[in-house]
């Protein structure tokens, strides 16, 4: 599945939740405040990594609750975890860690978090991962879903060092690299689709407030997902300038 070609959904972005710290410096400060963001982007940390289902009566929720406290020197830090409005198949829906979750799950992968920026980067999370969603519902409009109540989400998988071919032209172009990968696979009555998302971080032209842009299409691994592309192409392209081609033109004036 690729970030693909031509045939490719609009990049996406999210800056009304936005994290107010330059990824790219994380290498050189560490974050250590509550304003700063501690997902270290260099490594190509997966903010979905930490997406995760089930409810709070889990032995990881009931564990990580108990550690936090002694990791960070302070309060426990809030086991409360929000429930998504992305569908699973068996009828409920995909359920985000807490802040408690989430820092336990960081630090066992070394990435010195902070406790005081949970507050800050698990909504942003929430926030990436249902603006990915809002994209693959807008790509399966008219699809056929609508039949069974809907595409849920099966399973997903973080990707980040494997580059799509959209995103290795992307960088060739002069552009950023993406700072992270998902495979989403979704069910559609019974059909299986995968999409590709790619996440790219960056500003705001009249803002240091940086960005995420998100890139979300079918993967081109089956004919469906071929045709979904080649529609969205025509549809895009072919279609506009048919369509401005065609409008009438204005008629010369004349003195009378």
């Amino acid at each position: 599945m690729d970030h693909a070609a031509s045939g490719s959904a609009p990049s996406s972005s999210l800056s009304g939740a936005t994290c107010p710290v330059d990824h790219g410096a994380l290498k050189a400060a560490a974050p250590s405040s509550a304003d700063k963001c501690p997902v270290d982007h260099s490594t190509r940390s997966s903010l979905m990594s930490w997406f995760t289902s089930g409810s709070t009566d889990t032995p990881e929720a009931h564990s990580s609750s108990q550690n936090t406290s002694a990791r960070t020197g302070g309060p426990p830090l809030p086991t409360e975890r929000e429930v998504s409005s992305i569908p699973r198949v068996d009828g409920s829906n995909w359920v985000y860690p807490s802040e408690s979750q989430f820092f336990a799950a960081m630090a066992r992968k070394n990435h010195n978090p902070q406790a005081p920026d949970m507050k800050v980067i698990v909504p942003i999370h929430n926030a990436v991962n249902e603006r990915a969603w809002a994209e693959v519902k807008k790509w399966e409009a008219g699809q056929g879903g609508e039949k069974c109540g809907g595409v849920k989400l099966v399973s997903f998988k973080g990707r980040p060092s494997e580059r799509t071919p959209k995103a290795r032209w992307k960088m060739l172009l002069g552009y950023s690299a993406p700072f992270d990968r998902h495979d989403w696979i979704v069910d559609r009555c019974g059909t299986r689709m995968r999409y590709v998302i790619d996440f790219y971080a960056g500003r705001s032209p009249n803002s240091q407030v940086p960005s995420f842009y998100l890139d979300v299409r079918p993967a081109l691994d089956n004919w469906e997902g071929v045709r979904m592309r080649a529609e969205r192409f025509w549809e895009r392209w072919v279609g506009s300038m048919w369509n401005s081609n065609s409008r009438p033109t204005p008629s010369a004036k004349t003195n009378t």
